[in-house]
């Protein structure tokens, strides 16, 4: 009996329930589009910065180099800040993403590069991050916050971007889509 009357009743609503779904999609959809403005379109910005190792080594190299690692295939930057609890709240989707992707994450405002793989090392986080300590590497890819995400395909065209908590699968559907439009 309480089967039926829930049969019933969705047979009934479904409209309005579609209807609220399609204005909670509007409504995140438009939030995304405006945090995102400032994100450039065209080739990804290079840089230049202090690269910490999972190893705990480090070295200066740019973007452009790193990428040449992962020849044919779209890459994420990930950044974010040891002081922001959103970006912990994401600590451990990047490191199972980074299983499958290659991530190059940037800690950005988090400062000297020993002061990085300090908390890399504190939270086992096995990331290759690079050290933006000023912000400069996150303001040139137009954001103004972090955590951030950006997919950046084969061709080194920035393909999709999203500033604020980005689920797993989220970054892994940027991903997946890059490399295959």
């Amino acid at each position: 009996m309480l089967n039926d009357r829930f049969r019933e009743y969705w047979r009934t609503h479904w409209k309005s329930h579609l209807g609220t779904l399609v204005l909670a999609a509007v409504v995140l959809i438009s939030v995304q589009a405006w945090q995102t403005r400032g994100v450039p379109g065209g080739q990804a910005p290079d840089f230049m910065l202090t690269f910490v190792q999972p190893d705990g080594t480090s070295k200066n190299s740019t973007l452009s180099d790193w990428r040449a690692l992962h020849p044919g295939q779209p890459v994420a930057l990930h950044f974010w800040a040891d002081w922001c609890p959103i970006c912990r709240t994401e600590e451990h989707s990047i490191t199972r993403l980074t299983q499958d992707w290659p991530v190059l994450t940037v800690a950005m405002q988090s400062g000297p590069a020993d002061n990085v793989l300090r908390v890399l090392q504190k939270r086992q986080l096995p990331w290759n991050a690079a050290v933006d300590e000023r912000g400069t590497v996150l303001n040139s890819y137009g954001f103004k916050g972090v955590p951030a995400f950006v997919v950046i395909d084969a061709k080194g065209e920035l393909r999709a971007s999203t500033m604020g908590y980005t689920s797993e699968l989220g970054m892994r559907l940027r991903l997946w889509w890059a490399s295959h439009w």
